[in-house]
């Protein structure tokens, strides 16, 4: 059965790709979730709903072309559930150049909270769908990898993607 709420009704597919397993979560029928194996703030599964591949043509179709190095921005409605500053964060994330990568505190800095690039860094941990929101593209002060809720492994191929890409 579909996992419904008083806000709507939420169902999931899962694909293959060059990083494993990833889980889309729709609710509406609009992206609300992209989860890779062992993502580290993964939902309780029970929360994604029934199995419907229905609602994902589109961002399976567009995952394909960016995984082919032929698509560097996704032209997808989103559902970004979160709080107003994790919200901003995650919109500043999607100004961040395909290729390029910020820091925490440059990613800050841009979203006029100079001293707040703990907090972003908590926010960009939290973003509920990788990839899309490229929060792979922020990177630590020296420009080290940092955490990733897919892991660093999956970070380091999606920059390197990126880079030989762009």
């Amino acid at each position: 059965m579909s996992a419904a709420t008083s806000a709507g009704v939420r169902v999931h597919t899962v694909l293959d790709s060059p990083l494993g397993t990833l889980t889309l979560v729709a609710h509406d029928g609009v992206l609300a979730g992209l989860y890779m194996e062992e993502h580290r703030h993964l939902p309780a599964r029970h929360t994604f709903g029934d199995r419907d591949a229905g609602p994902f043509a589109a961002v399976s179709a567009q995952l394909a072309e960016y995984f082919d190095g032929a698509r560097t921005e996704f032209d997808l409605p989103l559902r970004l559930d979160g709080t107003e500053f994790q919200r901003t964060v995650w919109a500043g994330l999607r100004e961040i150049p395909y290729g390029e990568t910020w820091t925490y505190g440059q990613l800050a800095e841009r979203l006029g909270r100079r001293t707040a690039s703990r907090a972003v860094g908590l926010a960009n941990g939290k973003n509920p769908i990788s990839i899309i929101v490229p929060c792979h593209r922020v990177v630590g002060s020296s420009g080290g990898l940092t955490g990733y809720g897919g892991g660093l492994d999956r970070k380091q191929h999606l920059l390197a993607l990126e880079r030989s890409a762009a």
